[in-house]
């Protein structure tokens, strides 16, 4: 069995989100892309118009925050625009759709193109934002990393192993550990399909910068996204 190949992610400039690089196939690495909010909002502004749909285009309207409308609006074209170069599709055009979700049956499963010719993830938080495309199931999460004093008020959600570990960090490295583990976790709950309806304490993926212990069928990676911040990918396995 092949374990998938996980790329670093490359800063995305509109030159390449216009660009058609062709299908995925299986075995192909996942592809991984890293926007940044002030250097694509301008062109970001200027497709939604013609790249979302009309439900992505009230979303971000319905943003409180500036910052925070600007990172969904760069993200989602960005998107968008590339899924319509790898399928050779106008970007409002292509069919996205909820899968089942695995747990419930409900219509609220992981985010998918109809069909599924490609796989993707997105997360964004600050002004980046993680895009992941594959063809295989695939996840990406990436976070800021919070202050030490508030990692131990939530850390008690994770595995009891991955608990211990956090307690036993130096303070000025806690709060790296947490958002390590926690972009990890994300990304492989993204990546099942579950998000976070499937108890974050189940699966020990651990907190060691060294890298993810490996949950069965699943490659997780850790991605470099700057100072200040976190994030990883996971990447199911082609049996």
């Amino acid at each position: 069995m092949r374990t998938p190949a996980i790329r670093p992610a490359t800063p995305l400039s509109t030159a390449a989100w216009n660009r058609r690089p062709g299908a995925l196939k299986a075995g192909d690495p996942a592809r991984l892309w890293l926007t940044h909010t002030g250097d694509l909002l301008s062109a970001a502004e200027e497709s939604a118009a013609s790249a979302l749909s009309p439900e992505e285009r009230a979303r971000a309207e319905a943003f409180r925050r500036a910052e925070d409308r600007n990172t969904y609006l760069v993200t989602h074209v960005a998107l968008r625009m590339l899924l319509g170069g790898f399928l050779g599709a106008e970007p409002s055009r292509v069919p996205l759709e909820r899968d089942p979700c695995p747990l419930c049956g409900g219509p609220h499963g992981r985010p998918v193109v109809r069909g599924n010719p490609v796989h993707f993830s997105l997360s964004h938080t600050g002004h980046l934002g993680l895009i992941a495309l594959a063809a295989v199931p695939v996840g990406a999460d990436i976070e800021a990393v919070p202050g030490p004093g508030s990692v131990l008020d939530v850390a008690t959600a994770l595995h009891p192993d991955e608990t211990a570990e956090l307690t036993a960090c130096r303070e000025g490295e806690r709060g790296a550990a947490f958002a390590r583990v926690w972009v990890r976790k994300e990304a492989y709950l993204k990546g099942l399909g579950t998000g976070l309806g499937r108890d974050p304490s189940l699966d020990y993926l651990g907190t060691a910068a060294r890298g993810a212990v490996q949950p069965d069928g699943w490659e997780i990676g850790d991605v470099e996204v700057g100072e200040g911040y976190r994030a990883a990918v996971a990447v199911r396995v082609p049996e």
